[in-house]
């Protein structure tokens, strides 16, 4: 930003005033990792949503191509930084994800963070899903080089079971950054002649003022399981998505996306009218099983699984392993229950 030319003056006047967002804005680009294979369309929701609720615009934000297994390519995420200085932008954030919302895949950290270094930008990681793999000392690996990161999001609420919400941001700064950037010093709120060490007083560095004390839900659960009892929920999970994999590669009529790198388990159900022969439009008609077996089961009463398109692939289920009190029985159940509720279809 140093570097920018200097910005008009707006004195009051409306037109200079919108001109000069209109500057600001223009000189601010992100850079977004694609959680999907399709490198205009699979951008997680909540990055470009905060671009836009930041006053960046939708447009700000540059999407980095992935691999076939939803990875972020760092090839391209170099490619894309170059073309964006070329073209006069100011890169300075780059959101690599640990554990995406449909394939649960990570991405490369390590050789992300070389090229964040080169470039000095700012390395920020969406462990939202992913960040409690890092209790687990068999699978901490695949979150590998999220040391480095600058931030960190860890949603407790999700893979540990935490009350909702319960989410975390961690920060490798230790200026007080969210005091600097976020703090209003209300002195009606944030007296500083405090009996007690007002450092405690966390508000001021938040974007709402009043909310929920999210971190004792995570507390009192860690106080009560432990660390070992938290590790053993995780590798628990990860044994059971394992069992689940294993029983849809045997079982006639069920068919594979990919196979996981984390707890989700991705696959297709054939039914036998679609399994005998394969149409030329076979493609359309395995994308309205998962719909139809969908309303099925909620109508039916029996159970819920979550489902999507992703890039060229149609409709499948995505059954993602991470209730505590999930046992083999049940995935025997929704294996069943998918083969009695589709038979006929």
């Amino acid at each position: 930003m140093a570097d920018s030319k200097p910005l008009p003056c707006a004195d009051g006047d409306p037109v200079a005033m919108e001109a000069l967002l209109r500057e600001v804005f223009s000189i601010v680009v992100d850079e977004a990792v694609l959680k999907g294979t399709s490198a205009s369309e699979k951008c997680h929701y909540s990055i470009k949503k905060g671009a836009a609720f930041l006053g960046l615009g939708t447009d700000s934000v540059r999407v980095v191509k992935a691999d076939e297994r939803g990875k972020m390519v760092p090839e391209d995420l170099e490619r894309q930084i170059r073309l964006a200085e070329a073209e006069g932008a100011v890169p300075f954030l780059v959101s690599a994800t640990s554990g995406t919302t449909v394939l649960g895949a990570f991405d490369p950290l390590e050789a992300i963070a070389d090229v964040c270094q080169r470039h000095g930008l700012w390395l920020h990681v969406d462990a939202a899903w992913g960040g409690s793999v890092l209790l687990s000392q068999t699978h901490k690996h695949l979150l590998d080089g999220i040391q480095v990161a600058d931030s960190v999001t860890w949603n407790p609420h999700k893979l540990l079971g935490a009350g909702l919400q319960c989410s975390a941001l961690l920060l490798r700064d230790t200026s007080n950054l969210l005091k600097r950037c976020h703090g209003s010093q209300a002195s009606y709120l944030f007296q500083q002649d405090k009996f007690y060490d007002v450092a405690l007083d966390t508000g001021d560095k938040v974007v709402q003022c009043g909310r929920h004390v999210d971190c004792l839900k995570l507390w009192l659960m860690w106080k009560a399981q432990g660390g070992q009892g938290l590790e053993l929920r995780v590798d628990r999970a990860f044994a059971l998505a394992r069992y689940l994999l294993e029983e849809v590669k045997k079982r006639e009529g069920f068919e594979l996306v990919m196979e996981p790198e984390f707890l989700n388990v991705c696959f297709w159900f054939v039914p036998p009218s679609l399994g005998q022969q394969r149409s030329p439009n076979y493609s359309q008609e395995l994308a309205q099983v998962a719909p139809a077996l969908k309303e099925r089961m909620v109508k039916e009463g029996s159970m819920m699984i979550g489902y999507q398109p992703h890039g060229a692939r149609v409709n499948f289920f995505r059954v993602v392993v991470a209730n505590p009190a999930l046992t083999r029985a049940d995935v025997d159940f929704l294996l069943d229950e998918l083969e009695r509720l589709g038979r006929d279809l």
